[in-house]
C-alpha cells in the first residue's frame, strides 16, 4: 500500500478535483516467519502496547473528571510501577502514546470524531510500530532487523527503495505475521502525457464500465468463496468453547477470509494500475458507499466490490504516475441524460439496462451512456478549474 498527502479543491457542486504536491511515503508489506521465541516477544509487545494505551487513556479520563484539565502522561512514568514494560521496545510504547495523543487532541478540536476508545484484547488489531533510528530497522535478502529482537525471517518479494522511516509488525487473525515498512521516496517515474481521458461508471453486474465501451468483469470474490466459507463457519459454530478444535476451526475461517481479501486486493491493484497506465485523466462518481450499503438487498455485493478501496488505489497511483482524478458529484444524473443530444429523460429503475432517447432516437446502454456523461461533466469541471486557476479565481 502506498500513502501520500491529498488536498481536495472543491470547484463546483458536481466535482472534487484532487491536486497536491507533497513528499511521497511508500509502504512495503512483507510476510514474517518468526521463531517461537520471537512470537512470544511479539505477543508481549502487542499486549504492552495495548496496556499502555488503555492505562494512559484511563488516567487521562480520571484526571480530567477530577481537575477539568488535560493530563500530560507518558509511557516512561509507568515503567517503575510495571517493570515488565521494559522487556519490549520503548519506541513501540512511544508510538502508542503518539496515537493516543493524536486521537485525544482530535476529539477536542473536532468533537464529531468521537472520544478515543479503549482497545479490547480480542477486538483490536494486534500490532505495534517501531521507528528507524540510525539503522535499528534494516532489511537484507532473508531477514529484517528490528529493535530489541534482532533478525526475523522475512519473505522479501521486492526491493526497498528509499529511506526507512518506521516498521509496523502485525498479526492477522489467521496467525500470520506481517511487517509494513514505511519508506520515504523522492523520485517517481511519471508517465508520458498523451492527453487520454476516460469516464468510469462503477457497478455490480460489471465492476466498471468505461466511456469507450469497455467493461471490467466483477470478480465476485466473496460470492465465489461463499459456499466454502459457510461450511467452515458452520463447523466453527459446532465446536465447544475453550477447546483446541474450536481454535483450529477459527483459524480456518480466518484463512478463508484472508484468501478472499487477497483476491480482491490483487484485482483492484491490477485494474487501477492498468487504468492509470492507459489514461491521463480519469473521471469518477463520488459515490456515497456508506449510504448505499444501507440497502440490505445489495449491501453484501456492494461491500464485496469495495469501491472505496478502488478509489483510494486510483488516487495514490494517479499522483505517483502524474495522472489526474476528477470526482463528479454523487447527485449528478449521469444515467438520465442522453450523451448524444443532452436530453434528460428522467429517473429509471435498476432493471432497465437500455433505453431510447425520445428526442434523438439513439438507443443507449445505460452504463456506457452514464460513463460518457461522467467523462463529459468531468472535462467541463477540469476546464473550468484550469481557467479559474489561471485567472486566480476558482469557480463556485
Amino acid at each position: 500500500m502506498y500513502w501520500q498527502g491529498l488536498k481536495i479543491l472543491k470547484y463546483s457542486r458536481y466535482c472534487n478535483i484532487i491536486s497536491v504536491v507533497m513528499l511521497m511515503l511508500c509502504a512495503y508489506k512483507y510476510r514474517l516467519y518468526p521463531t517461537k521465541e520471537q512470537i512470544e516477544f511479539f505477543s508481549k509487545s502487542f499486549g504492552c502496547v495495548r496496556f499502555i494505551y488503555n492505562k494512559m487513556l484511563g488516567d487521562r479520563i480520571e484526571f480530567y473528571n477530577e481537575h477539568k484539565e488535560k493530563l500530560n502522561n507518558a509511557p516512561a512514568q509507568y515503567k517503575d510501577e510495571f517493570p515488565w514494560l521494559k522487556e519490549v521496545d520503548s519506541l513501540a510504547l512511544a508510538s502508542a502514546w503518539s496515537n493516543l495523543q493524536a486521537a485525544y487532541n482530535k476529539f477536542f478540536s473536532e468533537p464529531n470524531t468521537g472520544f478515543p476508545n479503549f482497545k479490547a484484547k480480542y477486538k483490536s488489531k494486534a500490532s505495534y510500530t517501531t521507528h528507524n533510528q540510525k539503522g535499528t530497522v534494516a532489511v537484507s535478502e532473508r531477514y529484517i532487523k528490528l529493535p530489541k529482537i534482532g533478525l526475523v525471517r522475512i519473505k522479501k518479494h521486492r526491493e526497498i527503495e528509499g529511506l526507512i522511516k518506521s516498521a509496523t509488525i502485525s498479526m492477522e487473525p489467521s496467525g500470520k505475521y506481517y511487517v509494513s515498512i514505511l519508506v520515504e521516496q523522492n523520485d517517481f517515474e511519471k508517465l508520458i502525457l498523451d492527453g487520454s481521458t476516460v469516464g468510469i461508471d462503477l457497478g455490480i453486474t460489471d465492476y466498471a464500465i468505461t466511456s469507450d465501451g469497455g467493461k471490467i468483469e466483477n470478480p465476485r470474490c466473496l460470492v465465489k468463496s461463499e459456499k466454502r466459507l459457510k461450511k467452515l463457519q458452520r463447523d466453527l459454530s459446532r465446536k465447544k468453547k475453550k477447546y483446541k478444535n474450536r481454535n483450529k476451526s477459527r483459524i480456518k475461517v480466518a484463512r478463508q477470509h484472508d484468501k478472499i481479501k487477497n483476491q480482491r486486493k490483487d484485482f483492484l491493484h491490477k485494474e487501477s494500475k492498468r487504468l492509470i497506465d492507459e489514461n491521463q485523466v480519469i473521471c469518477l462518481e463520488d459515490l456515497n458507499v456508506k449510504g448505499l450499503v444501507k440497502n440490505h438487498k445489495l449491501a453484501k455485493h456492494i461491500s464485496d466490490v469495495s469501491w472505496s478501496k478502488f478509489k483510494t488505489y486510483l488516487e495514490y497511483k494517479a499522483k505517483w504516475y502524474g495522472s489526474e482524478i476528477i470526482y463528479i458529484d454523487r447527485f449528478f444524473p449521469s444515467s438520465q441524460i442522453c450523451s448524444c443530444c443532452g436530453h434528460r429523460d428522467g429517473k429509471k429503475p435498476l432493471d432497465i439496462r437500455q433505453w431510447k432517447c425520445p428526442k434523438c432516437g439513439i438507443i443507449h446502454d445505460r452504463d456506457i451512456n452514464a460513463a460518457k456523461n461522467i467523462l463529459a461533466e468531468g472535462m467541463k469541471i477540469r476546464t473550468a478549474g484550469i481557467a479559474g486557476l489561471a485567472s486566480g479565481v476558482l469557480p463556485s
